[in-house]
């Protein structure tokens, strides 16, 4: 059984609260509707490739779905600037679906998807300064842990995370526990730059780990794009400081990743 006093930072408060708003039928039934796409082929996955543009797009990126699958199916030439990032960012979603998650190859999943955002001195390695996520209009959203707590906030993290993995779940709990994953790591923010982009994987990636290979097909990334104002304000909401943070007012952003496949199509 899954007890709460096994987990050190991830909190199950809301684990009660969750269940009574989201139905595991409604979700499953969605859930098991997933198929690939037609365009997907052994050397092409259309999904990961949705994946990494809209992640990408959250970040700023300019690319656009249409022009990235001409590019990755079709082999039609871009600069190389256009689709540089995205593609190490598919890359890494390509070694997350063949791995098991853990700290050892997340570390290596972030040298991947990170070859051309931090310098490599810092790929894979946790940052050593303090970190303030701000907007484009230079707003701070929010303040990321103290450089000195990152090593010991993420092994919290990565032991907590064995525990459900461990643990025999429903559906509707897996999906919690993804999505609980997904907000402590971007509160904890430990790389220099890629959080965003390796929060979005991790969460999908624990979904993978529980679920098996449809997780894949699910389109969180492109419904946190085209929220992501929702997005921003319901990781915002839990205060400004990390060591204030209460997450108590996780809810909302907890639904959008079980909305991302029950209510799109």
């Amino acid at each position: 059984m899954l007890t709460i006093e096994d987990l050190q930072i991830i909190p199950t408060d809301l684990l009660g609260q969750y269940k009574s708003v989201v139905s595991n039928e409604a979700l499953l039934t969605a859930f098991n509707e997933l198929e690939d796409a037609l365009i997907s082929t052994d050397e092409f996955s259309f999904y990961t490739s949705v994946a990494s543009v809209y992640s990408s797009k959250i970040e700023g990126e300019t690319i656009e779905l249409d022009s990235y699958i001409k590019h990755k199916r079709f082999h039609i030439e871009f600069k190389p600037d256009y689709t540089r990032k995205i593609d190490d960012l598919y890359l890494a979603y390509q070694f997350a679906s063949e791995n098991r998650i853990g700290k050892e190859t997340f570390a290596e999943m972030h040298t991947i998807l990170a070859r051309y955002i931090v310098s490599t001195n810092w790929i894979g390695k946790f940052r050593n300064q303090n970190m303030f996520v701000t907007t484009k209009v230079e707003r701070i959203e929010y303040v990321a842990a103290s450089p000195i707590g990152v090593a010991s906030e993420m092994d919290k993290l990565y032991a907590d995370m064995e525990t459900p993995i461990n643990t025999e779940l429903t559906p509707l709990e897996t999906f919690f526990f993804a999505s609980m994953i997904h907000l402590v790591f971007v509160k904890i923010h430990p790389w220099n730059d890629g959080n965003g982009r390796s929060a979005r994987m991790f969460e999908k990636w624990f979904l993978a780990q529980k679920l098996e290979n449809k997780a894949w097909f699910v389109q969180s990334e492109k419904y946190y794009y085209t929220q992501h104002e929702t997005y921003y304000s319901n990781i915002r909401v839990l205060e400004l400081e990390y060591p204030d943070l209460d997450y108590t007012m996780a809810l909302p952003f907890l639904l959008m990743l079980p909305k991302s496949i029950t209510e799109t199509g």
